[in-house]
């Protein structure tokens, strides 16, 4: 019996810069749909805006079947922690349109599925990112951030399968 196909929506949220990577998942196979950055620029409520439109876009165009989203984490500083988390409900409001699952992954959590260690710098993120995907530019920082967080959802899934299968 083959794997079913699912379509996966990975989202690293920001106030300045938001990440997204879609892939496309199938058993342990995962391929590289598309990614990119939404940079926005100038008062909070226009980038949420921005945030909003573009993401809703995004799903619209790409039509993903779930949705993978990084948790917010504590700030030092409260005005950014709150700006944060603006951003990502602006983001997973964009998703609404399409009622289609969002699951929320911490960043621990996410570098541990992709890189097998929850403390992993950035750069090692991007770089497993890229192997995992067999893509050979490299790729912006939030963007791979994105994709991580897609591939999480779809090693979850894979592993959830499995057990299903052997019946655990």
């Amino acid at each position: 019996m083959a794997a079913e196909s699912v379509r996966i929506l990975g989202i690293d949220p920001g106030s300045q810069i938001t990440g997204f990577g879609v892939v496309e998942a199938a058993g342990n196979r995962t391929t590289a749909v598309e990614w990119g950055s939404i940079r926005s620029e100038g008062e909070h409520s226009a980038r949420l805006r921005n945030i909003f439109h573009t993401l809703g876009r995004i799903v619209r165009e790409l039509k993903p079947t779930e949705i993978a989203i990084e948790r917010v984490f504590l700030h030092r500083n409260a005005d950014s922690a709150l700006k944060l988390g603006q951003a990502r409900a602006a983001a997973i409001c964009a998703t609404f349109e399409s009622d289609v699952p969002i699951y929320e992954y911490s960043a621990r959590h996410i570098k541990q599925a992709v890189v097998g260690r929850g403390g992993a710098e950035k750069q090692q993120v991007q770089r497993m990112v890229q192997m995992i995907l067999g893509l050979r530019a490299e790729i912006q920082a939030d963007a791979a951030d994105a994709l991580a967080a897609a591939i999480c959802r779809a090693n979850e899934r894979s592993a959830r399968d499995w057990l299903r299968a052997v019946k655990i």
